[in-house]
């Protein structure tokens, strides 16, 4: 009798999530596209959504993270040199983000939807690698403020506004494009920027000598930065060049790199300032202001990347049930995943409509000061809930993989390590809530904005209703008490999320939320939609729509 093969068979996998449209398998993401007058922008997308899906793409957001970037303090002759050495992959993935102008096609294309479209690219790309969405994020802040100043402008705009991604780490004459890093935090004060210590000293020529420490200092290997120093009217915002015309580092001495838990392909450093050379940007002493204008196109930047991220690990987490059998049926046929996944896409929607909806503000601010106020009050909205929960969405996806989800070699080990960062990135959620107590106090006109926004949709659900008349309500007593600022702001986000859903998203999408996040029939664990729901249907929505 023939020897029996015992060589071992590997049944019931998952082809990988591959090769496909990210952008064509988003119903939600085109969804709001269109609804925000972004539709111009649909090639764009596509051809960003083939990109970030191709195999060759995701092998090089494993690369990068794989191969983290390493600081390269001296040359072999003992010469300071201050450069960062990145893996190959690091750099294709920035040539092809920046190639489609996922920094600055807001400010390169202004008009309608352009800010929506933006979004859109840094949602898609946020979504297959997270570390270079820092410096494209942090360049795409940066540029309006920027072109406050002309002399800056003239200087650094078309560097930082160019579709072209230039690796080098050097003076800028010669680039064909460059990226922009911020050096705000010290150790001291951390969010506190009040408490900055570093000190620019007027060199009476026009440009200030800087020193100090920075504890945080993002990207280090960009080409200019945005740095906060005291001067003698108070702590002042200045432009400081990475390198000298020269080719000497801009005495930007870096300590060491930060061994993070998530955002591993990207560089962040602890620096210190030695007679680094600057410009002051804005007014005198009003550094802060400066800042806290980059700050909140930053948070509303954070809102649209973690809503893609959010989608991406939904997708991958409907795509695995979609194939995966378990109990002799796939699991996506039964119940208890239904709830589950229908449960995950429902989140995911939620915050991509909060997301774009507070861009499509953004995009309409100069023609109407309620959509200024709208942005204003929203953008620490979105940034705090949505990063609030991408961790919990992250979670249970992983866990819709099972041990399959938690190895290195599955991209969800990935997102689940990056998944905490936005909540702590430009404001911890404390910080981000007392922003939304300020613009409350400060700007009283944006809480009419928001309310406005809620009731354009009263009248088409009661138990909508009946929230919106309960936080009302509650308003005067949650404003009033500091320690209620996460309820206040929880509360606001919620209520947001469901008017757009009901305005914008399948009814089935909209009755489900209503009946759990704002009717009080959820536990906040995913799983727990109750019975009368369509789970079956809505679960196929956590099922990226690829093309036959």
């Amino acid at each position: 009798m023939a020897q029996a093969s015992h060589a071992h068979q590997v049944t019931n996998q998952v082809p990988p999530l591959a090769d496909y449209d990210a952008y064509a398998a988003d119903p939600v993401l085109k969804a709001a596209v269109r609804a925000f007058d972004a539709g111009w922008a649909d090639e764009r997308l596509h051809e960003a959504g083939r990109t970030v899906g191709a195999a060759e793409t995701i092998e090089m957001a494993r690369l990068a993270n794989r191969h983290g970037p390493e600081l390269r303090s001296h040359d072999r002759y003992g010469n300071r040199i201050d450069q960062i050495e990145f893996h190959p992959a690091w750099h294709a993935l920035m040539s092809r983000a920046i190639g489609q102008e996922t920094h600055a096609l807001a400010w390169n294309r202004p008009g309608p939807g352009a800010q929506v479209a933006r979004a859109a690219l840094q949602y898609l790309w946020y979504g297959c690698e997270s570390g270079i969405c820092c410096p494209i994020s942090m360049t795409y802040s940066a540029i309006p403020v920027l072109k406050q100043d002309r002399a800056r402008w003239a200087q650094w705009g078309a560097l930082i506004s160019s579709a072209a991604y230039d690796k080098r780490q050097g003076p800028a004459a010669g680039k064909t494009g460059a990226t922009v890093g911020m050096a705000m935090t010290e150790t001291q004060g951390g969010s506190d920027l009040r408490q900055t210590q570093t000190i620019a000293y007027d060199n009476r020529d026009g440009t200030y000598s800087l020193h100090g420490s920075k504890w945080f200092f993002s990207v280090p290997h960009s080409d200019v930065f945005l740095t906060l120093a005291r001067n003698e009217e108070g702590i002042s915002c200045f432009v400081v060049p990475g390198w000298l015309p020269d080719g000497a580092r801009n005495g930007i001495a870096i300590q060491r790199l930060k061994d993070k838990c998530g955002n591993r392909s990207n560089a962040s450093s602890e620096v210190e300032f030695r007679g680094a050379i600057g410009h002051m940007l804005g007014d005198p002493g009003r550094g802060l202001r400066t800042g806290l204008s980059m700050n909140h196109n930053t948070r509303l930047d954070i809102a649209a990347a973690s809503a893609g991220l959010m989608r991406q690990a939904v997708m991958l987490a409907g795509h695995h049930a979609q194939h995966r059998t378990a109990f002799q049926r796939l699991l996506i046929d039964q119940p208890i995943m239904q709830n589950v996944l229908a449960d995950l896409a429902i989140e995911a929607e939620a915050a991509a409509w909060l997301a774009f909806r507070l861009f499509a503000a953004v995009d309409r601010q100069e023609q109407s000061e309620s959509e200024k106020l709208l942005a204003r009050i929203g953008a620490p909205l979105a940034k705090y809930w949505v990063a609030k929960r991408t961790p919990a969405v992250i979670v249970e996806a992983l866990e819709c993989h099972g041990g399959n989800g938690f190895i290195e070699e599955s991209p969800m080990a990935r997102h689940y390590r990056e998944a905490p960062l936005n909540s702590v990135w430009e404001g911890s959620g404390n910080v981000i809530c007392l922003d939304v107590l300020r613009s409350l106090e400060r700007e009283p006109g944006s809480l009419q904005a928001l309310l406005k926004e809620l009731h354009a949709v009263s009248g088409q659900d009661r138990r909508y209703d009946a929230a919106l008349q309960a936080l009302e309500g509650d308003l005067p007593e949650l404003i009033r008490h500091e320690g209620q600022a996460r309820r206040l702001t929880e509360r606001l986000a919620l209520m947001l999320q469901g008017a757009l859903l009901i305005r914008h998203a399948p009814h089935a999408v909209a009755d489900a939320f209503v009946a759990t996040r704002l009717a009080g029939r959820w536990s906040g664990h995913f799983g727990d939609l109750p019975h009368g729901v369509d789970a079956a249907a809505l679960a196929r929505r956590a099922v990226p729509e690829l093309a036959p």
